[in-house]
């Protein structure tokens, strides 16, 4: 037996591959052999198996996919091979040994090729991993997005095996060979450049240099026309090798892909130094080679080039993805790179520590300007920046124009024919930039800004470099080299807290270590202790005059006036989310106004857009936001509390909308100035699940402000998303609402609580404490006057006590709530009543009061949402009717309640009725369309 990935997902025995069906069934196979011997939970697979919203029955496919699988592996005696599929709770797990696994094959293939020390081993071992492959990863197979992902990552191992096996045949000096193997590599992947650098410099080896420069410059066309990007460093550097006609060490293996080579590194970081003569260049790395031939060095006694830049960032760590990014950005023709992010992120540093890294490739020069475009000593007059690039060019101070289109038509002419870098930091907007613009093709421009300067990407074709916050062990490493590595290593889990306290802001990170590193006798785990009470952590981060909020302040003082309103009122959102229907209710504006206000805040770096129309705060940024305006909290508090509950109210009623409404709305409740609607169920669903942890955050900000009659609402609005998937862990925040409805004294509230509570936690296995909570829910009801709360909380109630064996009592309380729903005239809420009371009754072996409740129950219909209900009463009557020894009729409804459930797309209740009809006949049409159901079941979605 041979589980096959790496290809078509299938299931070799010495009989010929397992006939597996459909491709859901493809794919959940495939998704528990990426994760073989590990459970996989019903959650994982369901993403696996559907793009978008599961269907109801996503269980019951699943489940129905399983146990087909498990009877094909037993029919296939997977049992002798070691091979078990096992159900471990909510989970399942394929038990196999490694080696039946060709993707575990592939992998211990590779590293075995790769400890091998002879080339002659390793193209043995590498060819014999890729003859594992008969096609695409995961082929077959419907690939959800868990599975694209794992497709992808199986095909980029597959490509770095064949650049492995061509440097192994260089390796051998069989040149033709590798160019051969990658030639037919890249003609399906003409994007990727590591192989066409690869090729190039196999077919350069082999002696087919034009061959080699014609495949560099299709692949640059290539890029520019598919990608609209310039060669990266694995192109350029195979095309400057070229050029400069050496083919390197027979045996020498090429540049690796990006992944694994040098030039994945910080640019610089690929060996000795270049640059002639002393100083702290002389030992630096050496830059990556652009795409062209390095220029000359200066004949002897001409003067050194110009060189403004401040000097190098110290403490400077991480960022290598970054420097790699500017790297390629540079590799065009005339580039802008634009390296952009908030307040305090280091944009500078970046920029500096690249400019510094790099001086060979301008040979003729490096200008500086600090464009104080976000100071409080205001920005520098254009003349006065173009006077010192044109004086550090060499022009006389007497020659220099006194107007800016003059000085800087000069500057164009100037750099027309000189491979310049000019560094213009800290930009505010895009027409400064312009002007400052040097006219070389191979000049290129570095801008740092707060803001996104759309308008330059439009105009100059600026190739955005955008800086986020530093990872945590990043963060660390910038506290090590500031107060040393012995005092970070002696208390890592603090360093660690401290940078996740400063928000990975190197700015914050860089406060804090310099008030470390004057206080020697203070430990991490001390600062970390104060940084983490939010009152005064922005003060914390102040020193002299360096700190996060003098740099948020300048840069908020050049908003307009209604985006630092809605800044100051986002900051008092419990949650980290917004979208423009949220910012509104925090603001008391309307969606239109809030979107712009948040562009605005967008555009400055003070929030983040992480989905489209969905925003994020960095959470240093929302400690100075809720400092603009303390007053506003309780008011921008209700506002977007009742915004919660407005919306919740409207997705509810779409998700479910023959549902009884909970509740009626707070006294002094403030309808927001517009309300999200919901095209359908689907899209009410998703919001309910995007704004989970949000809307849980409001519920604890409403309870800890007193708004409990906010709280208990913002919870039970979400009943939908509830009992979609009830097994999700719903009870800590169902307790938070029963807190609250106590806290109001609101006896309604409190009923509503728990009936869901005691179901939910009856569907935990918890039976016993539901019992405990139900026993209450109907006394409150009736208390609050809620019937229809009352019948639902009996139903509740009954259905647990019957699991614990009380089936008398259980039928008494499904009775009283049939006769409360009657008394309040609720066809929906009956018809759920005598359901429930109907199954009871057969349970209890008192069929004639089964059918009595069912036929009861269908004369309530029909109506067209009951279908399923009706299908399920109507299987309850055939039950019964076999009960009494009526087999006809029981034969009859029970196939009458299959057709209908058949009819109307409802398979899980055919499957039951089907399984109640094959109990008692043994007719082939009964146990086709059984088989059929189920397959149905199984392929849906």
């Amino acid at each position: 037996m041979e589980f096959r990935l790496l290809g078509t997902v299938s299931v070799e025995t010495l009989t010929g591959p397992l006939p597996l069906g459909p491709a859901k069934r493809r794919s959940l196979l495939a998704a528990l052999l990426l994760s073989a011997n590990t459970p996989v939970s019903l959650g994982r697979l369901t993403e696996c198996l559907w793009d978008d919203e599961p269907p109801s029955q996503a269980r019951g496919v699943i489940q129905g996919h399983v146990s087909r699988l498990r009877a094909l592996l037993a029919g296939a005696d997977a049992e002798a091979y070691g091979v078990e599929l096992a159900t471990l709770g909510d989970a399942y797990v394929l038990r196999a040994p490694e080696t039946l696994l060709d993707s575990q094959r592939f992998e211990e293939l590779l590293m075995l090729a790769r400890e091998q020390r002879g080339p002659m081993d390793a193209v043995l071992m590498f060819k014999e991993a890729l003859s594992l492959w008969q096609g695409p990863a995961l082929s077959g197979a419907f690939a959800g997005p868990p599975l694209r992902v794992a497709a992808h990552s199986l095909e980029e191992s597959r490509l770095a095996t064949v650049e492995e096996l061509s440097r192994a045949y260089g390796a051998l000096g069989e040149h033709h060979r590798a160019a051969a193997l990658l030639t037919a590599e890249t003609a399906a992947h003409p994007l990727r450049e590591s192989l066409a650098a690869e090729l190039m410099l196999a077919l350069f080896r082999a002696g087919r240099q034009s061959e080699a420069l014609d495949r560099f410059h299709r692949t640059r066309r290539l890029l520019a026309d598919e990608l609209g990007i310039d060669p990266g460093h694995d192109l350029a550097d195979a095309y400057a090798l070229i050029l400069r006609g050496s083919p390197g060490t027979t045996g020498a293996a090429p540049p690796k892909s990006a992944e694994s080579s040098p030039a994945a590194a910080p640019p610089g970081a690929e060996g000795p130094s270049r640059v002639a003569g002393g100083g702290p260049d002389a030992a630096a790395p050496a830059p990556p080679r652009p795409p062209f031939p390095a220029a000359p060095p200066s004949p002897a006694g001409e003067p050194p080039p110009v060189d403004l830049l401040p000097r190098a960032p110290r403490g400077f760590h991480g960022r290598a993805a970054e420097l790699a990014a500017l790297s390629r950005s540079a590799a065009g023709e005339a580039p802008v790179c634009l390296v952009t992010g908030p307040a305090g992120v280091g944009k500078t540093a970046l920029a500096l520590q690249w400019a510094h890294r790099n001086p060979a490739l301008f040979p003729d020069g490096r200008l500086f300007a600090d464009l104080r475009g976000f100071s409080a000593a205001g920005e520098p007059a254009l003349i006065d920046v173009l006077r010192e690039f044109l004086l550090a060019l060499g022009v006389s101070p007497r020659r220099v124009p006194e107007s800016v289109p003059a000085a800087a038509a000069l500057f164009r002419s100037l750099t027309a024919r000189r491979r310049l870098l000019v560094v213009l930091d800290n930009a505010r907007d895009s027409a400064t930039v312009r002007t400052l613009l040097p006219g070389g093709a191979d000049c290129v421009t570095l801008v740092t800004s707060r803001h996104r300067l759309e308008g330059l990407i439009a105009s100059d074709a600026a190739r955005p470099v955008p800086l986020d916050t530093l990872e945590t062990d990043d963060g660390a490493a910038l506290l090590a080299g500031v107060l040393g590595e012995e005092r970070v290593l002696a208390e890592p889990v603090a360093a660690r807290r401290l940078s996740e306290l400063c928000g990975g802001l190197p700015l914050a990170l860089r406060v804090t270590a310099a008030r470390l590193a004057g206080r020697p006798r203070w430990t991490l785990a001390a600062l970390a202790g104060e940084l983490a009470d939010e009152r005064g952590r922005l003060a914390y981060l102040d020193v002299d005059d360096t700190g996060v909020a003098a740099a948020l302040r300048l840069t908020v003082q050049h908003l307009p006036p209604g985006a630092v309103h809605q800044l100051a009122r986002l900051g008092h959102h419990p949650g980290g989310h917004y979208d423009p229907y949220a910012a509104a209710a925090l603001a008391g504006t309307d969606p239109v106004t809030a979107r712009a206000a948040l562009e605005h805040l967008a555009a400055a770096h003070l929030v983040t857009e992480t989905a489209p129309g969905r925003w994020v705060l960095h959470d240093l940024v929302r400690l100075y936001a809720r400092s603009l305006d303390p007053a506003s909290a309780r008011e921008a508090l209700i506002g977007v509390l009742d915004h919660c509950i407005a919306t919740a109210l409207a997705a509810a009623d779409t998700a479910e909308p023959g549902g009884e409404p909970c509740f009626v709305l707070p006294e002094d409740f403030r309808r927001p100035s517009a309300v999200q609607d919901f095209a359908d169920r689907a899209e009410a669903m998703r919001w309910l699940a995007t704004e989970r942890e949000d809307l849980a955050l409001t519920a604890v900000a409403a309870r800890e402000a007193g708004l409990d009659d906010r709280a208990w609402r913002i919870i039970l609005l979400q009943w939908p998303q509830m009992v979609w998937r009830v097994r999700d862990s719903w009870s800590p925040l169902l307790e938070l609402a029963l807190e609250s409805a106590r806290a109001e004294k609101d006896a309604y509230a409190e009923s509503r609580v728990l009936t869901l509570l005691g179901w939910v936690l009856t569907e935990e296995g918890r039976t016993a404490e539901a019992a405990a909570l139900l026993e209450r829910s109907p006394v409150l009801a009736r208390e609050a006057g809620d019937p229809l709360g009352e019948a639902t909380a009996l139903v509740n109630l009954a259905v647990v006590q019957a699991e614990l064996g009380e089936l008398p009592t259980a039928l008494e309380n499904c009775a009283r709530a049939v006769e409360l729903t009657r008394g309040e005239n609720d066809r929906h809420t009956e018809m759920l009543t005598l359901q429930h009371l109907a199954r009871m009754h057969l349970t209890a072996h008192r069929p004639q009061e089964a059918l009595d409740c069912a036929r009861t129950a269908l004369d309530l219909g029909p109506e067209h949402e009951e279908a399923a209900r009706r299908s399920l009463l109507l299987a309850v009557c055939g039950e019964a009717q076999l009960a009494l020894g009526d087999e006809e009729e029981g034969v009859r409804l029970l196939d009458r309640a299959a057709q209908e459930a058949e009819r109307d797309g409802y398979d899980e209740g055919a499957v039951r009725a089907l399984e109640a009809l094959l109990r008692v006949s043994a007719r082939t049409e009964f146990r086709r369309r059984h088989d059929e159901a189920l397959r149905r079941l199984a392929e849906e979605g």
